[in-house]
C-alpha cells in the first residue's frame, strides 16, 4: 500500500506558497490508516519509551493511535490556554509564522522516556518546541516519530543539531 496516495497535496493552504499535506483521506480510510498505524509502531521498535508525546492538533491523532498499540502513556503538548493547570511554554517558528505549544508541569515523571509524535516534518520547529517542553518538564527525549518528513524543508537538520533522534514513514 502506497500511503502517499492518501495523502493529497492542497497548494496555497493555509497561506499562498504553502503545499499542504492533507491527511483527511488517510484517516478515512480504515485499511490506509490501520497500515500506518501498524508501520508507525514498527518504527516506534527502535525507542525505548514510556510515553508518547503528541502535538496538537494533527500529532494527536497519530499519538494517540501509537499510544495504544503500544501500552504507553500519552501526553499532549497544546497551543496556548487550553491546559486547566500549570504549564510551560515554548514558543517557535513555523514555515508560515510563529506559534506556541504547552504543557502541563506535573504530567511527566522525572527522567521519564518520551517519545515525540507528530503527522508532518517540515522546518522542526514544532518539534523542537515540543522536546524544549519535555526537557523542561524533567523528562527525557528519546526520539521522533512523523508520518511524513518533507526533506527539502531540511527539519532534520534542526533535530540533529538538537541531538533528537528521527524516524519518519514516508520522506518526500
Amino acid at each position: 500500500m502506497n500511503i502517499l496516495d492518501y495523502l493529497p497535496t492542497v497548494p496555497d493552504f493555509p497561506k499562498p506558497g504553502i503545499m499542504f499535506k492533507d491527511i483527511s483521506p488517510l484517516l478515512a480510510d480504515h485499511r490506509a490508516f490501520t497500515y500506518a498505524i501498524d508501520q508507525l509502531y514498527d518504527l516506534s521498535n527502535f525507542y525505548d519509551f514510556d510515553y508518547v508525546l503528541g502535538i496538537e492538533s494533527r500529532g494527536f491523532i497519530f499519538a494517540t493511535a501509537l499510544a495504544q498499540a503500544s501500552k504507553k502513556g500519552l501526553v499532549l503538548a497544546r497551543k496556548p490556554n487550553k491546559l486547566p493547570r500549570k504549564v510551560y511554554s515554548e514558543s517557535y517558528g513555523l514555515e508560515y509564522g510563529t506559534d506556541s505549544l504547552q504543557i502541563q508541569q506535573d504530567i511527566l515523571p522525572n527522567d521519564s522516556k518520551v517519545l515525540l509524535m507528530d503527522d508532518v516534518l517540515a522546518t522542526g520547529g514544532t518539534l523542537v518546541a515540543a522536546a524544549n517542553l519535555v526537557r523542561k518538564a524533567g523528562a527525557n527525549v528519546v526520539g521522533t516519530l512523523v508520518l511524513l518528513e518533507i526533506t527539502e524543508l531540511m527539519g532534520n537538520n534542526k533535530l540533529a543539531k538538537e541531538n533528537i533522534p528521527l524516524k519518519s514513514l514516508i520522506q518526500i
